[in-house]
């Protein structure tokens, strides 16, 4: 069951009436099992797997609460995340390994037999993952106390607006919410219902209209050279972007509605002025995640320098190893670590430099030059994550610039590459500066309680007219969200 289809609507509109009509001691159970059908709407048996995570997880926080020596609560820990972590390497990495096993014996020489698994990879499995992990680990810590409802921690795990694909929640956000009565509120309901329907947007008619763009050059990319690649790699970076917030949208304005307050996790991040700074506004849930759970742990930055640089290189190639099982994934996130690790070796050179060529003395120049500097080399990054191998990756680069045809008749030849034409690319502009308007302006004060919040009829007109807008110009097919397989 896609967010992004008729399915799920009439899912959300049952389940939300009827979260309002039950009493506050029986709504978890409802959520419970409206969690249980959505996720078992993909790959039914697949719950088993969901459901022994949650039994291992909900039984080793008890224990470890209860243990009364520090040796019994580490085992407890322990098991735990090897439990977990052997459901993670075995439908998500097990052939990834295997596959490089039998490369490598086979060039060696080696007699190497063990076949690979046939597996489909269980929807949303590194997230609800890490979101059990984190839960086990701030037991441990003694940050949290453990659950004893067995429902609502596997509540916890399954809640179904982020269960596929985040965010990322922590038990002490979540966990205490599920207790809390949440009453009928209009104005949180219609807030929850506006979310959602931008959400719509960004997935339905930005990202999925890139999609068909994206999709024609990258899946074929020995066909193009020069600009199509180029505009590819960039409408890949707004795709990547509007459909992934736009899944995060939907998610928690669909949580809102119910009363439930889920952690942001998109800032603007391609105005950011650093790769630094773009992971602190990019997948805000996973980044944080790895901050507290690996980064800081290995020492963070209270170390050397080479231990420092050892620190943020191995976070990255984690993180990139768990977006997916493949090369190109971890050396996208090799290539964020290594940008960290230059910019900050290069960091007084770089300041020495816009010194010299005096464009300190211009900060909006400065600032929009890093900005630029920034999504260029994110883009660049980008280009590993969305090829479909290596060595459409190393095309992709070697050919970026070769062949460059901007002529007014190349661009328009350009455009029709996946259907997307010239009405496609004024419907995309049109799309991409209310999308800029919206994001730029939903934190300004003076337009939410001056305007907005004043005038009833404008926000209602506003929203009939956005769901018109939705159901003509969408790609009129049911997609799935990017992250989806992850």
């Amino acid at each position: 069951m896609l967010f992004n289809s008729f399915d799920f609507l009439f899912f959300f509109l049952v389940v939300t009436v009827a979260y309002f009509l039950l009493p506050h001691r029986f709504r978890w159970l409802l959520l419970l099992a409206a969690s249980c059908f959505f996720y078992m709407s993909f790959i039914p048996v697949y719950i088993l797997i969901l459901l022994l995570m949650i039994m291992v997880d909900y039984s080793a926080g008890i224990g470890m609460e209860g243990s009364k020596t520090n040796e019994i609560k580490t085992i407890f820990f322990v098991s735990s995340l090897l439990m977990t972590g052997l459901i993670l390497l075995v439908f998500k990495y097990f052939n990834f390994f295997n596959a490089n096993l039998q490369g490598l014996a086979s060039f060696l020489g080696w007699n190497y037999s063990l076949e690979t698994l046939a597996l489909i990879l269980p929807l949303g499995l590194s997230f609800h993952t890490f979101q059990s992990m984190s839960y086990i680990i701030e037991v441990y810590r003694g940050n949290q106390k453990a659950e004893r409802n067995f429902g609502i921690y596997a509540l916890y795990v399954m809640f179904y607006p982020q269960l596929v694909a985040g965010p990322i929640e922590r038990p002490k956000n979540l966990l205490p919410q599920f207790y809390t009565e949440h009453k009928f509120e209009r104005r949180r309901v219609v807030n929850g219902l506006a979310r959602m329907l931008f959400g719509f947007f960004k997935k339905m008619v930005i990202a999925d209209r890139l999609a068909l763009f994206v999709n024609a050059v990258y899946n074929d990319p020995t066909s193009s050279t020069g600009a199509p690649l180029i505009i590819a790699t960039v409408f890949f970076a707004i795709q990547i972007y509007c459909d992934f917030s736009g899944y995060c949208d939907i998610a928690i304005g669909a949580a809102e509605v119910m009363g439930f307050k889920l952690m942001e996790n998109f800032n603007l991040p391609y105005y950011s002025k650093s790769i630094k700074e773009f992971w602190r506004r990019w997948h805000i849930s996973l980044s944080s995640w790895f901050k507290d759970y690996l980064y800081i742990p290995l020492g963070g930055n209270r170390v050397s320098l080479p231990r420092w640089c050892f620190n943020e290189l191995s976070v990255f190639l984690v993180c990139g190893l768990w977006h997916g099982a493949n090369w190109t994934f971890v050396i996208w996130g090799g290539l964020h670590g290594a940008y960290i690790v230059l910019s900050k070796l290069l960091e007084k050179p770089a300041h020495s430099l816009a010194d010299i060529v005096r464009l300190t003395k211009f900060p909006r120049a400065y600032g929009a030059a890093k900005i630029l500097l920034t999504f260029s080399l994110v883009c660049f990054g980008w280009i590993f994550f969305r090829a479909n191998s290596l060595s459409d990756a190393v095309y992709i680069i070697s050919h970026l610039f070769s062949g460059l045809n901007l002529t007014k008749a190349g661009l328009g030849k350009i455009l029709e590459l996946g259907g997307i034409g010239t009405q496609g690319f004024v419907v995309l502009v049109l799309s991409l500066i209310v999308l800029e308007f919206v994001e730029l302006t939903k934190n300004n004060d003076y337009l939410k309680d001056k305007i907005w919040r004043r005038s009833e009829t404008l926000r209602m007109l506003t929203y009939v007219i956005a769901v018109v807008l939705i159901l003509i110009l969408s790609v009129l097919e049911e997609t799935k969200f990017i992250y989806f397989q992850f």
